[in-house]
């Protein structure tokens, strides 16, 4: 069942006659598996990207049922923050007084009444029987009694009546929107440092909650364009590798399958590409990722270093982690790239191989505000003290970066963030400890290129060299770029 557009009006309310003790006493797979779902993430911090499929194959859901049981967890754990101040206000209580089951079971059948194309009898029914059937009786009653004054007026008029008294444009904003005001506050600044002004902060703040494009990365040498085309796939305009795929489980395709090809956003697959693509002088065999893990930029490497004849060395502190950099590699390797996988820590790379690589990536660890539209439970997770921790080892690992450079070598600098602590900041206090002088910004917005090799438009300030993508704009995950080469 589709998403109603934010702010569309759902018409006259319609209700069950029945009463609650006649109605449906267990409820449906999708609903249940939705349910698990928001248990796992809360109960057991799991990740909803992870846990939700192995969750769907064994309630044995594929297709409609499939998709609606993503749409309802990924919308609840998306819209948790205005969705927990409607049960609040519903119930006359706080959240903070409510059990976390029965409020996620809230969550659910608040989704489904201001979120979804659902009946509003059919969501109210189904969630009490769900309630009815994990929490119990009791509180079946309480959801039903929550859920029927809920479903009395329409997102709309929720947002309208919650935030009639507030007087902070950035409070309402992320209730609104069902940001952390933090994250708010932190994409605002990020988008006046990158665009000269926040008039794009609503747009922002509302492509984060519309789930992105199921995006393929084609890597180059493995897999032709008539294999994806054949599975369905098109063609996507923003990368040269990057394929979307409308419908269907990505694990259906061959190509997947045999890491041929791989789930990647368009805007990460930017990342690899700009670095092989900037022009380079001297020797250029030798590349480096050095925080390799998952796999996912790793694999674009290897294929591409396929092409051009280059060694790659991905490196990855965690050993897990390791292991599906492994995975990622496999078909390269078994296509001939030469690429080896180690484990060790990025910050002491620069000091064991100093000047030794042509090309280095740092994909550096970071708080994922650029990819919220992807990972709905992450706004929720993160907090203003992890800046603190992540930015010293950032910083770390781009100087160590620059150190495992040669002369004239290029190390790119990405994160999955926009915060500014995590971009400009890093980039700028590496450089200006440096103080042999020995490395440079480079304008790595020619090298973002989109299918038809045309320079991607707004992605920064014209006086500053790096790129910085938004969701909002060009349709990725809110991907930052800087180039730097040494001297």
């Amino acid at each position: 069942m589709a998403d109603r557009p934010p702010s569309g009006r759902r018409g006259p309310r319609r209700r069950s006659a029945q009463p609650p003790g006649q109605r449906q006493r267990r409820s449906d797979p999708a609903r249940e598996s939705a349910y698990l779902l928001l248990r796992a993430v809360a109960a057991q911090d799991a990740y909803a990207n992870l846990e939700l499929p192995r969750i769907l194959r064994a309630a044995g859901l594929r297709g409609r049922d499939a998709a609606f049981a993503t749409e309802l967890a990924y919308g609840a754990l998306r819209m948790q923050g205005l969705y927990d101040a409607v049960a609040a206000r519903a119930a006359d209580r706080p959240t903070s007084s409510i059990d976390p089951p029965v409020l996620d079971v809230l969550r659910l059948g608040i989704h489904q009444l201001l979120g979804m194309r659902v009946p509003d009898h059919a969501a109210v029914s189904a969630t009490v029987a769900l309630a009815r059937q994990h929490v119990g009786q009791g509180a079946a009653g309480f959801v039903n009694a929550v859920l029927r004054r809920a479903g009395e007026r329409d997102r709309d008029d929720w947002v309208a009546l919650l935030t009639a008294d507030e007087p902070d444009e950035v409070a309402r904003l992320a209730l609104e929107h069902s940001h952390p005001a933090w994250v708010v506050r932190a994409l605002r600044a990020s988008l006046l440092a990158s665009t000269g002004s926040d008039e794009e902060l609503a747009a922002l703040l509302a492509a984060q909650n519309t789930p992105g494009a199921l995006t393929l990365a084609a890597r180059p040498g493995l897999v032709h364009d008539a294999e994806l085309l054949t599975a369905g796939a098109r063609p996507s305009p923003t990368a040269r590798t990057a394929w979307t795929l409308a419908a269907g489980d990505p694990g259906d395709l061959a190509a997947v399958r045999e890491g041929r090809a791989a789930v990647q956003d368009a805007g990460s697959q930017l990342i690899p590409l700009a670095l092989v693509d900037a022009p380079l002088e001297g020797p250029d065999t030798r590349w480096l990722d050095l925080c390799a893990g998952p796999g996912g930029k790793a694999g674009l490497l290897a294929s591409l270093a396929l092409e051009r004849g280059a060694e790659l060395r991905a490196n990855e502190v965690s050993p897990h982690r390791a292991e599906l950099v492994r995975q990622s590699l496999r078909a390269a390797m078994d296509a001939g790239a030469w690429a080896e996988v180690t484990v060790g820590d990025g910050r002491d790379v620069g000091a064991e191989e100093p000047g030794r690589y042509d090309r280095v990536l740092v994909d550096a660890p970071c708080t994922g505000l650029g990819a919220l539209r992807r990972r709905p439970e992450a706004r929720w997770r993160r907090s203003p003290r992890d800046i603190p921790v992540l930015a010293p080892l950032q910083r770390a690992l781009l100087d160590s970066a620059l150190e495992a450079t040669r002369p004239g070598g290029l190390v790119a600098y990405a994160t999955c963030s926009p915060h500014l602590a995590e971009t400009h900041l890093v980039v700028r206090d590496v450089l200006k400890a440096r103080a042999d002088q020995d490395a440079e910004l480079v304008d790595v917005r020619p090298h973002l290129r989109d299918r038809a090799g045309r320079p991607l438009p707004a992605v920064g300030r014209p006086d500053e060299p790096w790129a910085q993508l938004w969701p909002h704009r060009h349709g990725t995950d809110g991907m930052f770029l800087a180039l730097l080469r040494r001297r």
